[in-house]
């Protein structure tokens, strides 16, 4: 199992893509799908690597800038993103920095969900998140 990594310059098309399949799919409206924030500073890119392949399905989607991770887990609600950042915990034996927000429950669009994600790490985490500027900022 792995999830599929995606360039971070197609990250907001990525989630409009998974709204849509949701929208489509998804009659109820129910949590279509989750976004999950890791901070993965300090921990080795081999090590990194290396939980994506054990921890993630191949239905997950990865986008990363640097050291902040981003995941698009689809049919998954909070609970069940919890519990994948609690793997990525064990994997690497501490606590990581995490946020997660859910379509539509937290957004309909992909600037309100990464918008709430960034004020919510920038609130909790002291971690402002700039990388994601360029989708939720009007120019």
């Amino acid at each position: 199992m792995a999830g599929i990594h995606f360039s971070f310059d197609n990250f907001e098309q990525l989630l409009a893509l998974n709204i849509g399949i949701s929208d489509r799919l998804d009659e109820n409206r129910a949590e279509s799908f989750t976004l999950l924030y890791c901070d993965f500073s300090d921990v080795p890119q081999d090590v990194v690597d290396a939980a994506l392949l054990e921890i993630l399905r191949s239905s997950d989607a990865i986008v990363n800038h640097e050291n902040d991770y981003f995941f698009v887990l689809p049919y998954t609600d909070k609970y069940g993103a919890e519990i994948v950042k609690k793997m990525f915990d064990e994997f690497f034996a501490r606590f990581l920095q995490s946020f997660l927000l859910s379509y539509p429950a937290d957004g309909e669009t992909p600037k309100v969900l990464l918008e709430g994600m960034q004020d919510s790490v920038g609130t909790f985490f002291k971690n402002d998140l700039h990388c994601l500027d360029r989708f939720t900022r009007d120019y």
